[in-house]
C-alpha cells in the first residue's frame, strides 16, 4: 500500500496528465474563474452527505473537494503563480501560528485571541472581536457566522425563550412597516432573528431552508400527479381546489 505522500504524488500526476497535451479538452480549458461554481457545488454536496450520515458519500465528496484544491494548484503552477507545496506549507504554518495554546505556551483556546492573530497576519493594527467576515457567504450563513462570533465573546441571548420573543417583536415591527425601505429593513431583521433562533435550536438555517425547499418541490410534484390521476388540468383549478390537493398530499405523508 502506498504511503500518503506517494498517493498525493499520484493524484498530482493524474491531474497533470488531464491538463497535458494529450489530456481531456474540458480539463485543459478550465481556469480559476471557470471552476468557481464547482467549488461551491462540491461544498454543498459534502454538507448533504454529512446530513445523510452516509460515510461512503462523505468519502467521495471529500475527494471531489480535494480535486478542486489540486485543480487550482495545478493551474497556478502552470501560470507560475505558486506551487502546490506552498499551499500545504502555508496551511501548516497557519495552523501552528493560530494555535499558540497547542504549539506554544499559551493556556486554552480563546476566540478573541484567534481573531487578534488573524488581524496581525493581515497587518491590521485594530481588530473587531466579531471577526473579519467573508461577505461572499450566502446571507443566512453570513448571519449565522456573525451571531456565532458575537456569542463567542459573550454578546448573546441567554435562553431560547428570549430569542422567540425577539422573533415575535420583529414580526410585529414588520406588520407596522409602511414604506418599501422600512419593509425590507424589518424583513431583514426578522430573518436575522430567525437565524439566531436556528442557532439556539442547533439548526443550520441554510440546510434547514434547503430541506424545506426540497420538501415543497416534492409535495408540488406529488400534487401534480394526483391532479393528473384524477383526470383534471392543473391550470383549470382555482387556488381553493389546489389547496385541497396540497392538504391531501400532506396527510398522505403522515401515514
Amino acid at each position: 500500500m502506498l504511503e500518503l505522500g506517494e498517493k498525493f504524488e499520484e493524484l498530482m500526476t493524474v491531474m497533470k496528465r488531464l491538463r497535458g497535451p494529450k489530456g481531456c479538452d474540458w480539463d485543459k480549458a478550465q481556469t480559476h474563474d471557470s471552476l468557481k461554481p464547482y467549488i461551491i457545488e462540491e461544498a454543498y454536496e459534502l454538507v448533504d452527505s454529512i446530513d445523510e450520515q452516509d460515510v461512503t458519500k462523505i468519502k467521495e465528496e471529500l475527494g471531489d473537494i480535494l480535486l478542486q484544491v489540486v485543480f487550482h494548484s495545478n493551474i497556478a503552477e502552470e501560470n507560475n503563480e505558486f506551487f502546490t507545496i506552498e499551499v500545504i506549507d502555508e496551511l501548516i504554518n497557519k495552523l501552528v501560528r493560530r494555535h499558540p495554546h497547542v504549539f506554544g505556551d499559551e493556556k486554552g483556546y480563546s476566540y478573541a485571541r484567534w481573531e487578534e492573530i488573524k488581524a496581525k497576519e493581515n497587518g491590521e493594527k485594530n481588530f473587531s472581536r466579531i471577526g473579519k467576515l467573508n461577505k461572499a457567504l450566502p446571507a443566512l450563513s453570513l448571519a449565522r457566522r456573525i451571531q456565532e462570533n458575537a456569542a463567542a465573546v459573550g454578546f448573546d441571548w441567554v435562553e431560547v425563550k428570549d430569542v422567540l420573543d425577539k422573533v415575535k417583536e420583529e414580526v410585529d415591527e414588520l406588520n407596522e412597516a409602511k414604506t418599501q425601505p422600512e419593509i425590507e429593513e424589518e424583513f431583514g431583521d426578522l430573518l436575522f432573528a430567525l437565524v439566531n433562533l436556528a442557532r439556539f435550536l442547533k439548526i443550520d438555517p441554510e440546510v434547514s431552508l434547503r430541506k424545506a425547499s426540497e420538501k415543497f418541490i416534492e409535495r408540488f410534484n406529488q400534487m401534480e400527479k394526483a391532479i393528473e390521476k384524477d383526470g383534471k388540468e392543473f391550470e383549470a383549478l382555482n387556488l381553493e381546489e389546489l389547496d385541497k390537493y396540497w392538504e391531501l398530499i400532506k396527510k398522505e405523508e403522515k401515514r
